[in-house]
């Protein structure tokens, strides 16, 4: 704890605000002594949750030593005091806050929320800085006494195991992210760009002539993870970052994946593999759209048909058996709600009502089961890590054999795909040529991008093209896609997952010269959930 002779130096103070704890106000000078004590002394070890009053008690006694500067104390009233000690110590000597006002809220159960108003203050620089967290009071294993459940996101709900709090100069020069036409991205008005704008200044701030400035941020564990700027109290001068965003587009998908609980979405322009939205819910923390890994369902069926078109197997037109199920080498595959189709049905038809086994059917006569994992590597550019100008990852089609290579074909198994890896094979399929995906351009860095070996021929690209424009005009994409314009295709997907009740929804489609891919966890049917979010940034893009 820092001595009153310095504390008289620094002037700053913590107050703690009563709320409804029901417990007095403190003022005390930093470096002061919090009051708040451990209880009185007992020989007997309690077990079972904390009551109302040790709930009271233990966040009284934290929150008050938290307030007063007095970190080792705080530390104490925690169950893992030698992790929580830096930590509380480094609010004020890392991260430089030398005010806060901490007003605790009603305790719900053995959760007490609380808020902070505080300042930071570092090279002459001083900003108000407010935010909410909370706490949790547990019994402690040992001791039997009522603790606060330490875990980093108690002083900030962002900090995370590992990571820290810091002011000072920035690492990485400001950039002033900005579309493709020049219109100006930020965290506030396009939430899930926060950890994208963080990575992008992280690789690119020191390349387009910026400075750094005076930030509070997170300073992750991990060195490869960016940090996550949480105030600006002096701007440095922002490098301008051409990004190939599109600031319609990436409002769009914000609001479209805001519907639930957890979504992403993304699109790309075929033309050029150049990524126009990207957006996720939650908004904070893990790119999901980007870096997720999990089935696609039966969009993979854009790339298996593909696959079947190229072999001369099928053609649009042509009759395709689609009974209600299937068994292939001892796994029995079937359509949803076990429909079935006429045997002079078209492949079209069995494509745009998503026949999964008319697909399966077909496996034993490309005479080789891993022929799926080379389309998608050949043609679809799947696996080729793909350098987006952020961390991404680029899907995997592994080599299998028997029912595992035959769930492959409807997009389960091991294939492991996200939004972007949907919203690409989409692209592909549009043009015939895989162009990689990026966020920035090129030029900016002179990195290598990934290339397909082939392209798909004239003939395969047009019918998977009309294919999918029957998927949106009548078959499982229709009414999702009924408000877009233009030339348009689509094609649904629901991946199941194991131990889960309802199937992921997934849904890619074009309009144009823009591709976009959606998954809705638990989501049901495709057309249902994340259809609407890829026809939202459909209809918005450029």
């Amino acid at each position: 704890m820092r001595s009153g002779a310095k504390v008289a130096v620094i002037g700053g103070v913590f107050v703690l605000v009563a709320g409804g704890l029901g417990y007095g106000v403190y003022e005390v000078v930093l470096g002061g002594g919090g009051s708040g004590g451990m209880g009185s002394a007992s020989s007997e070890v309690k077990t079972g949750p904390p009551d109302k009053k040790e709930i009271e008690e233990t966040a009284k006694g934290f929150l008050e030593a938290w307030a007063s500067g007095d970190a080792s104390a705080a530390a104490l009233r925690t169950n893992n005091e030698s992790v929580a000690e830096p930590l509380l110590t480094g609010y004020a000597e890392d991260a430089h806050v030398t005010k806060a006002v901490i007003s605790p809220g009603t305790a719900v159960g053995a959760k007490v929320p609380f808020t902070v108003k505080a300042t930071v203050s570092y090279g002459g620089k001083t900003k108000p800085w407010s935010y909410s967290s909370e706490l949790t009071v547990v019994r402690g294993e040992t001791t039997g006494k009522a603790l606060v459940d330490w875990q980093p996101a108690v002083i900030h709900p962002q900090l995370t195991e590992g990571a820290s709090l810091k002011t000072g100069e920035a690492s990485t020069a400001a950039v002033e992210a900005v579309d493709h036409n020049g219109k100006v991205l930020d965290k506030e008005t396009y939430p899930s760009l926060g950890t994208i704008l963080d990575s992008l200044r992280e690789r690119y701030g020191d390349t387009v002539g910026g400075s750094p400035g005076i930030e509070t941020w997170i300073e992750p564990a991990d060195e490869k993870v960016p940090d996550t700027t949480l105030l600006t109290l002096a701007k440095g001068k922002p490098g301008k970052l051409r990004t190939t965003l599109d600031a319609g587009a990436q409002a769009a998908a914000e609001k479209a994946v805001k519907q639930f609980s957890e979504a992403s979405v993304v699109a790309v322009k075929p033309s050029t593999g150049e990524i126009r939205a990207v957006a996720n819910n939650p908004a904070t923390g893990f790119n999901a759209a980007m870096q997720g890994t999990q089935a696609p369902g039966s969009t993979m069926k854009v790339m298996t048909a593909a696959l079947l078109l190229e072999k001369g197997l099928v053609t649009a037109n042509g009759p395709t058996e689609c009974p209600k199920e299937v068994l292939y080498q001892g796994r029995t595959f079937h359509n949803l709600d076990n429909f079935e189709l006429p045997a002079s049905s078209s492949f079209t038809t069995s494509f745009a009502r998503s026949c999964n086994t008319a697909f399966i059917k077909l496996i034993d006569d490309t005479k080789d089961d891993t022929a799926l994992a080379k389309e998608a590597r050949d043609v679809f550019g799947i696996g080729l890590d793909w350098k987006t100008g952020i961390t991404s990852v680029d899907g995997k089609v592994p080599e299998e054999a028997g029912g595992e290579a035959a769930a492959q074909y409807i997009g389960q198994g091991t294939v492991q795909m996200n939004a972007l890896n949907v919203a690409s094979i989409t692209a592909t399929a549009r043009t015939g040529t895989f162009h990689q995906p990026v966020i920035v351009p090129q030029s900016l860095d002179d990195r290598e991008l990934a290339k397909a070996s082939r392209s798909l021929p004239g003939g395969v690209t047009q019918q998977l093209n009309d294919m999918m424009r029957a998927t949106a005009s009548w078959g499982t994409g229709k009414a999702a896609m009924a408000s877009v314009g233009g030339d348009k295709g689509a094609k649904t997907g629901s991946a199941e997952v194991d131990g889960q009740g309802t199937s992921n929804s997934w849904f890619t489609g074009f309009r144009d010269d823009l591709a976009a891919a959606a998954v809705v966890q638990s989501g049901g049917h495709g057309g249902d959930a994340a259809g609407p979010v890829v026809a939202a940034v459909l209809s918005a893009g450029s």
